[in-house]
């Protein structure tokens, strides 16, 4: 491995449907970092490990001796320490993805020891409200953010706008809706943008999320009416929904938090 080796193995994998899976990883011979909800690490493999069946040919081999190194948001709570989770979408002509998609449990990888980013409830104040919208992938900090902190929030609402085009691409969805069910202030509300291709009708909310936003029945939706005074806004995914959110947002009150200034709007952007 010219001086690289792997430190951590595969113990499950769960395919959610075509090219998106939940992988968990274990640390071998090392403990897990301690870590914030929201946080991301890295992951790697060799340039000589398989690609998945049925992915695109790479325009270059890659070095069978470098490692293939991508960052990925976390999904598990932060006070779990015996795996890591991640929520990933296969990209067919990637270098990393389709060889992580070949893996099965008990194969080893890479794991950074370290954990890092900004994309955290840390900067939300105590009994704001709390949205938290995503597409695709974009849901995994949050998943971590809700088995982390669901608990405590007592005294503040949560809802989850979660977005994709099919109802099959709606990973963690029977875990979300028994949150909904147990959990008085948590709403959950999937969307899928291509209802027309659902197999059976589908009778939830269908479209785009920002139009879900500016539509008369988010405040039903979420339980609550958000408002820049008392909610928070969490955005991570697709570029354009981002971008489209940004704009109705800010035309309502609501401000972006940078690292020099305080806002209610908090963004982490894969692409």
């Amino acid at each position: 491995m010219a001086g690289v080796e792997y430190n951590a193995v595969v113990t499950q994998k769960l395919d959610v449907a075509s090219g998106l899976m939940i992988l968990r990883i274990a640390a071998k011979g090392w403990q897990l970092p301690a870590f914030k909800a929201g946080q991301y690490t890295v992951l790697g493999l060799l340039g000589l490990a398989p690609r998945a069946a049925l992915t695109d040919p790479e325009d270059s081999p890659a070095d069978p001796n470098k490692l293939i190194r991508r960052a990925y948001s976390v999904a598990s709570s932060s006070v779990e320490n015996e795996y890591i989770e991640f929520f990933i979408t296969l990209v067919r002509s990637g270098a990393l993805t389709p060889r992580l998609f070949a893996l099965k449990p008990g194969d080893p990888i890479w794991l950074s020891p370290k954990m890092v980013g900004m994309f955290t409830m840390d900067r939300v104040p105590p009994n704001q409200n709390i949205v938290l919208i995503a597409t695709g992938t974009g849901l995994a900090p949050y998943m971590s953010m809700l088995r982390t902190h669901l608990p405590e929030m007592q005294n503040a609402n949560v809802a989850v706008i979660h977005g994709a085009r099919h109802s099959w691409d709606l990973g963690y969805r029977a875990e979300l809706a028994t949150m909904q069910r147990l959990v008085p202030r948590f709403a959950y509300l999937p969307i899928v943008s291509k209802p027309e291709e659902e197999p059976f009708p589908w009778k939830g909310y269908t479209g785009f999320i920002n139009d879900l936003w500016d539509s008369p029945d988010i405040e039903k939706a979420i339980g609550f009416k958000p408002t820049p005074e008392h909610t928070h806004v969490f955005l991570c995914g697709n570029p354009l929904m981002i971008e489209a959110m940004l704009k109705t947002l800010g035309g309502q009150g609501w401000t972006e938090q940078t690292p020099q200034t305080p806002g209610n709007i908090h963004l982490e952007k894969f692409w």
